[in-house]
């Protein structure tokens, strides 16, 4: 079965050249391999030195790439949806280009790039496709889709699609407003049928991990921490936190030796915030990441004797369940915990859970707001903490 694997991170902080050479020594070692950019800003051909389209093309021996190109994709998947959505507005009156803009609604694009995704992973032609993600908060509405689709094929469209039957041949005897035809349903249906399909292969821990990139820079925790968060609020499994950029210890001048050490300061708060997470760490190239030759060396850098490919770490760190009775249980991941010496310290949305000498900082989901701890207990070195229910009040 094919593997998955996920970057994502705040802009700027080198996932795609993480991603590019991810992939190029997963290819390197053998592996069938796909780099698939999701990124409406695309940087992957950059980061190869080459043209890369909207369609794969070898960039080396088992490595393809693709740059997914929104037009071109709504067109190969959606085309009988955007049809028919540029055909109201041409109803409408609204000229033939504005229509062709408009008629790509919010989120196609990223449900494109699943069913491009989804497309290569049932091909069989690639064992690893690794995916180029946007930035986190495009990538975390991304991953936010399958669910969403899953809910509105549920709830709303048998009844839309029986409604439109009913009405359909008494519209089209009043007026000329385009109504949709079953061959539309019948691509809808196929649609999020399919992004139900992907839900599953994404949320498999066995199939698809996620790998956080940031810098050891203050903002780019904070961020990183809430993007980890809701990863695992969406039921995606995060392996890895790739440490970018870290300045080797014989830096020279006092202006990086300062940055060395604020680097070092936010090592350890990095620790707090991912661990038990293995954190890989990438130093500070002297030269632009760009290349075959400069992406070899990052990857090894990065990997060494590791296979890129392999799940590397096999558990959540968290997870939440809601129960019957309003209330919302989290687990957590905590190595070497004992059932002594346990603080749990709330500050708005921050939990803060000290065990001994060891700490873990949770940046609580906007679902736990405002609800306080109402009991925590360890079981086989897991921390599961009770929040009470929400008060008909609140």
């Amino acid at each position: 079965m094919p593997r998955i694997l996920l970057f994502t991170g705040k802009g700027g902080v080198g996932k795609t050249s993480i991603a590019a050479a991810t992939a190029l020594r997963a290819a390197e070692r053998g592996m069938r391999t796909l780099v698939i950019s999701t990124d409406a800003a695309h940087s992957l051909g950059d980061a190869f030195d080459r043209e890369i389209g909207p369609n794969p093309v070898p960039l080396a021996d088992n490595l393809d790439g693709q740059e997914i190109e929104v037009y071109h994709s709504i067109e190969k998947h959606w085309g009988k949806l955007q049809a028919y959505i540029r055909s109201l507005f041409r109803w409408r009156g609204v000229d033939e280009v504005f229509a062709e803009e408009m008629s790509v609604l919010p989120g196609m694009e990223e449900v494109a790039s699943f069913l491009w995704v989804h497309q290569h992973f049932h091909s069989g032609a690639y064992e690893l496709i690794v995916i180029d993600a946007a930035p986190t908060g495009e990538t975390l509405r991304f991953l936010a889709l399958p669910e969403v689709g899953r809910w509105w094929m549920d709830k709303l469209f048998p009844l839309h699609r029986k409604v439109a039957r009913v009405l359909r041949p008494a519209v089209e005897r009043v007026t000329d407003m385009p109504v949709p035809q079953e061959e539309t349903y019948d691509a809808a249906e196929r649609l999020f049928r399919d992004l139900d399909s992907i839900h599953a292969t994404f949320t498999d821990p066995a199939i698809t991990s996620v790998r956080v990139v940031l810098n050891p820079e203050t903002m780019v925790i904070k961020e990183s921490q809430r993007t980890f968060t809701y990863l695992h609020l969406f039921g995606y499994a995060t392996d890895a936190v790739i440490l970018n950029r870290v300045l080797p210890a014989d830096v020279e001048g006092s202006y990086f030796a300062e940055m060395r050490a604020a680097q070092q300061r936010n090592r350890a708060l990095i620790d707090e915030v991912f661990s038990p997470l293995p954190i890989l760490e990438i130093p500070y190239f002297p030269r632009e990441v760009m290349g075959v030759e400069s992406l070899r060396r990052m990857g090894a850098s990065l990997y060494g004797d590791r296979d890129p490919a392999a799940r590397l770490y096999d558990r959540r760190t968290f997870e939440l369940q809601a129960g019957a009775d309003g209330r919302i249980t989290v687990t957590l991941a905590l190595p070497r915990v004992q059932k002594d010496q346990v603080d749990l310290v709330q500050r708005g949305d921050e939990l803060t859970i000290t065990v001994g000498h060891y700490r873990r900082n949770l940046l609580l989901p906007r679902v736990l707001h405002g609800r306080d701890v109402e009991r925590a207990k360890v079981e086989e070195g897991r921390r599961v903490i009770t929040f009470a229910a929400r008060s008909t009040g609140a």
